[in-house]
């Protein structure tokens, strides 16, 4: 009798092992499989594109509330496609320079194309009414467009406002030329001592390759 209960009992402890074991590594699998999401999320908003990548269109809305895409622009030999908000500061110090890009480029080729990414629950400063507001007491030239979703700037990999990206049109698609800031310095206009998307437009027209093709962005985080 003693030996049947003892028997007993050493099969009801491996059960409770068994058990405690099972729960632990499920628990370990479900943190693993949401720490590879995680992960995978981070990596393919850093990814995005890389000089030589085609860059996809898009068809995102303006503050004119009519839709905008790269395709639509049958003339364009590229874009300088620039991420930005209304309530990042450095985003701010740059409107000037970004709507001067627009005017020295878009005749020749190269329109900027302006994408506001953020999350606008996070950051309401920055929904349509504020960027149609913010577009009219500036007077931009060039297209503001919500990124809806924010299913736009992953697939670029901007990280910052202003993130810069300029493309240049070919018979495969729009190829991926530059990316990074507007310049060396976001606090002075009249202390930048090198205009990096200006060298990369101007080479363009050239029929030349550009020489810089990457910088670092200066700016805020995009919301998410």
């Amino acid at each position: 009798m003693n030996f049947s209960k003892k028997n007993h009992e050493l099969q009801r402890t491996n059960k409770i092992i068994v058990s405690k074991i099972l729960k632990y590594v499920t628990i370990v699998a479900v943190v693993f499989l949401l720490s590879a999401f995680a992960v995978n999320k981070v990596v393919s908003v850093e990814k995005g594109y890389d000089i030589g990548d085609i860059a996809t269109d898009f068809k995102l809305m303006n503050i004119d509330d009519k839709k905008v895409s790269l395709s639509d622009y049958k003339d364009a030999k590229g874009f300088i496609i620039t991420f930005t908000c209304n309530t990042c500061p450095y985003a701010v110090l740059y409107e000037d320079r970004i709507e001067a890009l627009n005017k020295k480029y878009a005749s020749k080729g190269y329109p900027v194309i302006s994408i506001m990414p953020n999350n606008t629950d996070i950051m309401p400063g920055d929904n349509m009414e504020a960027m149609k507001t913010r577009a009219k007491e500036k007077g931009f030239t060039f297209p503001y467009l919500m990124d809806e979703g924010q299913k736009i700037y992953p697939q670029y990999g901007a990280t910052k406002t202003p993130h810069i990206y300029v493309l240049q049109k070919t018979n495969k698609g729009n190829v991926v030329k530059y990316i990074g800031a507007v310049d060396n310095n976001y606090k002075d206009t009249s202390a930048v001592t090198e205009r990096y998307v200006e060298n990369a437009v101007d080479a363009l027209l050239k029929g030349e390759e550009v020489t810089e093709t990457k910088t670092r962005a200066i700016g805020c985080s995009i919301k998410i």
